[in-house]
């Protein structure tokens, strides 16, 4: 938990109660749980949790149905699950909806299973609902090398779709295409526009994922095709620009963004059952991982925080209890 906001060192280890699940809930023993941004922010004082959720950080988690609460006939006690929270997975016990928990498939081991429900969920919702990626189109991913836009290279690869990718060092241009990026740039030395243009004989790409906002937006815009859809999921630039609405109206694009924490249970629960149904499998045969960067003894969650804020990490960091 963060004693107060602050940087990393705010972090401190407490002892609490083992809590007790409730309607719906289930009691996770936890092996691992995946590190993300919205935690810095809720440790830097600029996100908090809803009413009634706890303090304690982490929005995934991999563990084990040790109880179920009231109500809960989809889990029982042993379940091998991964869970997507509203807080607690930086701890050895958390709870979680029971309809918000996937059932983690024998072939994943219990790390990359913690580095996945988020980007999962986040993913699945962004490119497939909002941006209704299709097989055979073709999208640009910025941010590349982080635990999303690694586990959307993935999944848009195995969708059909040609992907290009961004990122800012030219080292992990080759693993990047190794995962499935039919182009990978390093946005220090390449024109992304232009590279676009070129990869698709001058049409553009359906699809932008933008992690950065600023002027960024302007350049995306250009590089889309008519049609196409442009998805912001962060603003390390800053989230206040410029659109040329003329722009957005001759090529006909559109513009989405999303965030996972304020969506209702309801909500959270539809994409888990369709995630079930269409990307499970996938994980199972392996065609989609997270990419693990690496794990870390659950004491050491600001020193994840501090590599995570130096751009120190190419995937996913997991802790584990």
């Amino acid at each position: 938990m963060a004693r107060e906001p602050g940087g990393p060192e705010v972090l401190t280890l407490a002892e609490r109660a083992v809590p007790a699940p409730g309607p719906g809930q289930v009691l996770l023993r936890v092996r691992a749980a995946g590190v993300n941004r919205p935690d810095i922010m809720q440790r830097e004082g600029r996100a908090r949790p809803a009413v009634g959720v706890t303090d304690v950080l982490g929005l995934e988690a991999c563990g084990e149905v040790a109880a179920c609460g009231p109500g809960v006939h989809r889990l029982a006690p042993g379940a091998r699950v991964m869970a997507l929270l509203p807080g607690g997975g930086y701890a050895p016990w958390c709870l979680a909806q029971a309809d918000h928990c996937l059932s983690v498939p024998a072939t994943l081991d219990d790390e990359a299973a913690g580095a996945l429900p988020e980007g999962l969920f986040t993913v699945w919702h962004n490119l497939f609902e909002l941006g209704a990626l299709k097989m055979g189109e073709t999208v640009l991913i910025h941010g590349a090398a982080g635990g999303i836009g690694t586990l959307a290279i993935r999944m848009a690869h195995a969708a059909g779709a040609t992907v290009i990718v961004t990122a800012g060092r030219k080292e992990r241009l080759d693993t990047l295409r190794a995962m499935g990026a039919a182009v990978a740039l390093c946005y220090h030395e390449t024109d992304f526009v232009a590279a676009c243009r070129e990869a698709s004989n001058g049409r553009g790409v359906d699809v932008v994922i933008d992690m950065v906002g600023g002027d960024y937006l302007r350049r995306n815009l250009d590089a889309l095709a008519f049609g196409g859809r442009h998805l912001s999921l962060s603003f390390m630039q800053g989230s206040q620009v410029n659109v040329e609405l003329l722009t957005l109206m001759q090529k006909q694009l559109s513009l989405h963004s999303s965030t996972l924490r304020p969506q209702s249970d309801d909500e959270k629960t539809r994409m888990g059952r369709l995630i079930e149904r269409h990307v499970l499998p996938l994980v199972a045969d392996g065609r989609v991982r997270p990419r693990v960067h690496q794990s870390l003894p659950l004491a050491m969650a600001a020193q994840a925080h501090r590599l995570l804020e130096r751009g120190d990490v190419f995937g996913k960091l997991v802790l584990v209890p």
